[in-house]
């Protein structure tokens, strides 16, 4: 029941090239930078990705974008990205860009062993009708459209079906975790972290606060450890090492 792991390192040692990882995170809120990182170092590449964006400031999964290793993504938020919008406009990255709250509840169905739902978010649009550039050209054209969906009509209402996301492997983070894999979110982190380890095959979360099994009220846990197969505790350092997107001054107070 132990699923400590020594080092990030290790955690990741087995993930291959081309494998399909689901990522927590909510801008830079919960992001599982040291796993990232870790796997940055192995140099695998060709991985196909889903989460809620793509990092930002150098960090996160900007800092796989930025060395060429992804190669799908499937998310809802380019944002301020740059390296991001240059890579799909040019051509390098498949893109699927999907409603927000699509993606948390694709994540959420595959986890929950849901292959496919019903949702309006998307219909009379082209999430449902297909047409989305999924991968352009590199001169401005289309390479890869979105093939249309199945749209279904219930009570009057029509309905586009979305299948749930099921990835090889997740990352991470938590505010605590126990050794059993049992984890806490704090807040906006908690956003897509839980959904994000769900869909994973291979879960493995880095946690800032290890405590033993039992020290974390069952009634407190955000996540089952049943859903995670691996552990590792972060340094102080790793802890402490968050970075702010915007800084924003108002009335002589720093709010961030």
């Amino acid at each position: 029941m132990d699923k400590v792991v020594a080092s990030a390192a290790l955690a990741v040692a087995d993930v291959p090239e081309g494998a399909s990882i689901a990522v927590g995170g909510f801008g830079l809120s919960g992001v599982p930078n040291v796993l990232i990182e870790a796997l940055h170092e192995r140099g695998v590449a060709g991985l196909d990705v889903v989460s809620n964006n793509c990092g930002a400031l150098d960090s996160g999964l900007a800092l796989l974008l930025a060395a060429g290793r992804i190669a799908r993504v499937t998310g809802s938020y380019i944002g301020a990205n740059k390296e991001f919008a240059r890579r799909y406009l040019g051509g390098d990255l498949e893109v699927e860009l999907i409603p927000q709250g699509t993606l948390a509840e694709r994540l959420r169905a595959g986890g929950a062993g849901i292959p496919a739902f019903y949702t309006p978010a998307g219909v009379g649009t082209q999430v449902a009708d297909g047409g989305l550039p999924w991968r352009y050209d590199g001169a401005g054209g289309v390479a890869v459209a979105s093939p249309a969906k199945e749209v279904r009509e219930f009570d009057g209402t029509a309905y586009v079906l979305e299948r749930g996301i099921r990835t090889d492997f997740a990352l991470v983070r938590a505010a605590r975790g126990d050794r059993h894999g049992n984890l806490v979110f704090r807040r906006s982190a908690r956003n897509f972290n839980p959904l994000a380890a769900t869909a994973g095959r291979i879960t493995v979360a880095e946690v800032e606060e290890l405590v033993e099994p039992g020290a974390i009220d069952p009634d407190h846990v955000h996540l089952p450890g049943v859903f995670v197969q691996r552990v590792v505790a972060l340094t102080p350092e790793q802890v402490a090492d968050k970075k702010i997107e915007n800084r924003t001054v108002t009335e002589g107070r720093v709010t961030r």
